[in-house]
C-alpha cells in the first residue's frame, strides 16, 4: 500500500516540534477516538475505517522526500528533522472492529504510544474513521429500510475521488449491499459486481428497440433493460417485451429483467409488473433507481411498488451527512501512573469523557438484544449478574440490569507497533456486520424519533469526570483577565 505518513495535518508537525523541543518525545501518551451524535439523527452508526487505519500504520514512515519537503519549508529544526528521519509507531492501538453498531461518546479506538507518534497519526485515523463509518452506516440505513429487496451500489461516478469510489464501495457491502457497479472494487475485495446498461447506448441507436437488440444478443445471459429513455410504458417495455419474444427466448435464453431510473417509480413499477406478467414474464424482474436513499425507498414499499432490486448510487457514496469523528487527549502517563486529562467545554456536549477507559456491552441472555453499553475505567471490573447503568448527564435516571452476557468491545489491534488483529476478508465482515445488526432493538432501528440506547459511565468514572471539571476550571482560570470578576 502507498505510504501516506505525510497525510497529516501541518500543526501535528508543528506540534511535534514543539513536543521535541522540551524533550518529550517519549512521553506516552492516550488518546480516544469518538464521535458525538448519530449521523441522520439516528439510533446508531456502524463501525468502519479500521482496515484502512491498519493499512496505514504498517506503512508508517517519513521518506527521505518528506524531510526535504519540510526542510524547505524553512519551519523546522534539524535535530527535528533528523528525529523524524527514523520515526515509526510503535505504541498500541485498541479498536471496536469494523461492522460494529456504535454509539456517541464511547470510544471506538484508542491510542497509546509517544506523544509525537500520536500526534502525526490522528488526521489520517480521522479521515479513514469518518468515511468508513459514513459509508457503512449509511448502506446498512438503505439496506434496512429496503427490508428483503437486494440493493447495488451504483455510486462510483458521484464518489470524491478515486479513491473514495473504490472504499466506499468495499464498505456499502460490508454495510449489507448485495454487490456494486465499480469493477475494480469487485476485483480488489472479492465483491459481486452488477449492472444493467446506460442511456448513452439507447440513444446512440437508431432505435431503441436496435439498442436492446444488440445489447441482448452481447450479454444474452444478464440481459437487464433500462426502459425508460423515451417513454417507459408506451416504448420501453415492448420493445424490451419484443426483444425477448424475437431474440432472447427463441434463442434459449431468459429475460432477466427491466430498470426504471426516473419518474413515478411506484406507478411505474406497478404497471410494469402488470405488462410483463401478461406477456407472461412473471419471472422478469424490476430494478428501481434514481437518487433513492431510506426515505424514498420506505415510501416506495409503502406504496406496495412492484421491486425486485434497488441501485443506490448517490446517497452512499455521496452522502451528505457527516459522522463528526474526533480525537481527544484523554491521559498521559507520568512516574508509571496513568494521569486522566479532561477537555471542558461551555458546550456540554464537547465536555470529554477522562482516561484511559474500556467500553463494554451488555446482552439480554433470552433475545441477544443489546441492552446498553457503559463505559468503565481500564482497571474497574464489571459484574456479571447484576449492573444498574446510570444516565450520565441525568443521574437520577437508572436502569438496573440482569440476565445478561458481558462483552468487552475493544479489541488489540496494535502493541508496541505490531500489527495482532487480522483483519477478516470482506465478506466474513459483511456477516458480521448482518449479525451484529440484529442485536439492536427495531425501536432503535426506525428511521423516525429512534429511542436512544443507553451508552453510561461507570460511577468512578462519573465522579472523576466531575472532579476533574472541577479542578480543571479552578486551576486554569486567570481571575486577573476575567472581566467582573
Amino acid at each position: 500500500m502507498e505510504n501516506k505518513t505525510m497525510m497529516t495535518d501541518f500543526y501535528e508537525l508543528t506540534m511535534a516540534q514543539t513536543y521535541f523541543d522540551k524533550g518529550e518525545q517519549n512521553k506516552k501518551v492516550y488518546f480516544d477516538i469518538f464521535f458525538r451524535n448519530n449521523p441522520f439523527d439516528g439510533g446508531y452508526a456502524i463501525m468502519g475505517g479500521l482496515d484502512n487505519i491498519i493499512d496505514y500504520i504498517n506503512n508508517f514512515k517519513i521518506e527521505d522526500k518528506d524531510i526535504e519537503y519540510l526542510r524547505n519549508l524553512g519551519c523546522f529544526k534539524e535535530d527535528f528533522l533528523n528525529y523524524l528521519k527514523n520515526l515509526k509507531f510503535t505504541g498500541d492501538i485498541y479498536a471496536i472492529p469494523d461492522g460494529t453498531p456504535i454509539f456517541p461518546n464511547e470510544p471506538v479506538l484508542t491510542v497509546r504510544a509517544n506523544v509525537i507518534e500520536a500526534q502525526l497519526i490522528e488526521t489520517s485515523l480521522l479521515a479513514n474513521f469518518n468515511h468508513g463509518t459514513l459509508v457503512t452506516t449509511v448502506s446498512k440505513r438503505i439496506t434496512n429500510a429496503a427490508e428483503n429487496i437486494p440493493v447495488m451500489e451504483f455510486g462510483a461516478r458521484r464518489a470524491r475521488g478515486i479513491d473514495s469510489a473504490i472504499e466506499a464501495s468495499k464498505y456499502a457491502y460490508i454495510g449489507g449491499c448485495c454487490g456494486t457497479s465499480n469493477v475494480i472494487a469487485g476485483m480488489k475485495y472479492d465483491i459481486p459486481v452488477l449492472g444493467t446498461m446506460a442511456h448513452s447506448m439507447i440513444c446512440d441507436a437508431d432505435s431503441e428497440y436496435e439498442a436492446f437488440l444488440s445489447y441482448a444478443k452481447s450479454n444474452p445471459n444478464n440481459c437487464v433493460f433500462l426502459v425508460d429513455t423515451y417513454d417507459t410504458l408506451r416504448s420501453g417495455i415492448p420493445n424490451a417485451i419484443k426483444v425477448a419474444k424475437d431474440y432472447l427466448i427463441p434463442n434459449g435464453y431468459k429475460f432477466k429483467g427491466i430498470r426504471i431510473d426516473s419518474g413515478d417509480l411506484a406507478y411505474l413499477s406497478k404497471e410494469a409488473r402488470r405488462m410483463l406478467d401478461e406477456f407472461g414474464f412473471k419471472d422478469t424482474t424490476i430494478c428501481l433507481s434514481n437518487g433513492l436513499d431510506e426515505t424514498t425507498i420506505k415510501s416506495l414499499i409503502d406504496q406496495k411498488s412492484c421491486i425486485d432490486s434497488i441501485g443506490c448510487g448517490d446517497n452512499i457514496a455521496a452522502s451528505k451527512e457527516r459522522v463528526g469523528g474526533v480525537y481527544k487527549l484523554v491521559a498521559i502517563e507520568k512516574d508509571g501512573k496513568i494521569i486522566p486529562k479532561i477537555k471542558v467545554s461551555n458546550d456540554t456536549v464537547k465536555t470529554i469523557n477522562p482516561g484511559y477507559k474500556k467500553v463494554y456491552r451488555f446482552y439480554d441472555k433470552k433475545t441477544n438484544f443489546a441492552l446498553g453499553d457503559v463505559i468503565a475505567l481500564s482497571d474497574e471490573v464489571i459484574p456479571t449478574d447484576k449492573y444498574t447503568l446510570i444516565c450520565p448527564n441525568e443521574e437520577w435516571k437508572m436502569t438496573t440490569i440482569e440476565n445478561y452476557t458481558l462483552k468487552e468491545l475493544s479489541v488489540p489491534i496494535f502493541k508496541d507497533g505490531v500489527q495482532v488483529f487480522k483483519v477478516p476478508d470482506v465478506k466474513s465482515r459483511k456477516e458480521y456486520c448482518t449479525e451484529q445488526f440484529k442485536t439492536l432493538y427495531p425501536e432503535i432501528k426506525r428511521k423516525e424519533n429512534p429511542h436512544e440506547y443507553y451508552v453510561d459511565l461507570t460511577k468512578k468514572l462519573l465522579e472523576l469526570k466531575k472532579e476533574l471539571i472541577l479542578s480543571t476550571k479552578n486551576q486554569n482560570t486567570n481571575k486577573q483577565y476575567v472581566k467582573g470578576v
